[in-house]
This record gives structure tokens, C-alpha cells and sequence, in this order.
């Protein structure tokens, strides 16, 4: 498990731009339950996190037109148990983080691996995003 004094500001990128964390196995299955869309965010200590991950996801919120209703996060060697609930309804995709998945309606529509975030920059996933939510979101 990570130290919280590395992982806290990391959290902060994104909870300080309106996404809600989930810490617990019941939040998830908590929020997954919910009606209309989720983007889920795997944050983590990988530098393409800070790179182009959580930089790509917060461009594309700011940039849509339309929107997921809801925005959630949880982080990969600190939020343990949530992450494992996390990737049980990300399967048959292998753990991957970081990582983000748009929800419908309890259901995945759309995963970005980890290996379709190394190498690309902020401006691509947040065009890969946008796209996703112009399809999926009202």
C-alpha cells in the first residue's frame, strides 16, 4: 500500500475538480446501481497518471458538451478493496491502472487501458473521452 502522503495530493487532482471517491466495496456496488452514466477513474502513482491520465479525463469534463452524471475515483494500491470490486465489473479486462471506465446504467460502455494511456497525450484521451460521452451521455 502506497504512503498516503504520495497518494493524497494525486486524489486531490480529482476530487478537487468534482469527482467523489469511493473507498469501500459497498460504494461501488453503491454507485454502479445508479441510473445514467459513471466515469469511473483508477488513479495512480504511475507517472502516466499525472502525465495524461487525470490530466486527459479533467479536459475532457471541462471541454463536453454532454456529460457523465456521475464522476467517481478510486486509487490502485491505496483504496484496495474498492479498486478489487472495481475491476470484478471491468472484467474480462485484465487490472489495469491507471485506468478509466464510462458506466451506463451499471453497465461498462467504454474502458481505456493503461496501455491506451502510456504514450499518448492528455489532448488524445480527452478526444477518446469526449467521443465516449457524445455516444453515452445525454
Amino acid at each position: 500500500m502506497y504512503p498516503a502522503e504520495l497518494v493524497i495530493p494525486m486524489k486531490e487532482e480529482l476530487t478537487e475538480n468534482g469527482f467523489s471517491e469511493l473507498l469501500t466495496p459497498e460504494a461501488v456496488r453503491d454507485q454502479l446501481k445508479e441510473k445514467g452514466t459513471t466515469l469511473v477513474v483508477i488513479n495512480s502513482v504511475c507517472g502516466c497518471s499525472a502525465g495524461t491520465a487525470r490530466p486527459g479525463v479533467l479536459m475532457a469534463v471541462a471541454n463536453s458538451a454532454k456529460k457523465p452524471d456521475h464522476l467517481v475515483t478510486s486509487f490502485a494500491g491505496f483504496d484496495m478493496e474498492a479498486v478489487q470490486e472495481l475491476r470484478q465489473n471491468l472484467l474480462p479486462y485484465p487490472p489495469s491502472s491507471p485506468s478509466v471506465a464510462l458506466f451506463k446504467d451499471g453497465k461498462l460502455v467504454h474502458f481505456i487501458e493503461r496501455h491506451m494511456i502510456e504514450g499518448r497525450s492528455a489532448q488524445m484521451i480527452a478526444h477518446n473521452l469526449i467521443a465516449a460521452f457524445d455516444e453515452y451521455c445525454n
